[in-house]
């Protein structure tokens, strides 16, 4: 069994699914309000739902005859945290390279300067 941030993931990782995701971010709708503009049938949104459902990203009330779609944003964040995780460590990185390359500048630089080449014009 997958754990939650696999399952958000991977029901993120479908164009239509991520476009409903976008459209509930804006509020509360029904399936057939979500549907609209798609070429697709209600059940196949009904079944793309069911994924984000199942992921924790949506969930699902009773309003009297309707049942809107509402966006658990509070999983989004689980979300950011592993990616901010990992885009600080890439970021570390880059920055300890920076510092190694600044280095190998400058001794590229001093032994340049003190090379016989350069030296012979400084000794005449």
């Amino acid at each position: 069994m997958a754990d939650q941030l696999s399952r958000v993931f991977q029901a993120l990782a479908d164009r239509t699914r991520r476009d409903l995701v976008a459209r509930l971010a804006q509020g509360d709708a029904t399936v057939g309000d979500l549907a609209e503009p798609y070429d697709m049938s209600l059940q196949a949104v009904s079944k793309h739902i069911r994924v984000l459902q199942d992921a924790g990203l949506v969930s699902r009330r009773r309003d009297a005859q309707k049942r809107p779609v509402h966006l658990e944003a509070e999983v989004l964040s689980l979300m950011t945290a592993w990616i901010e995780r990992y885009r600080r460590e890439a970021e570390e990185r880059f920055s300890r390279l920076d510092v190694v390359l600044a280095e190998m500048a400058e001794e590229d630089e001093g032994a340049a300067t003190s090379s016989p080449e350069n030296n012979e014009g400084a000794a005449s």
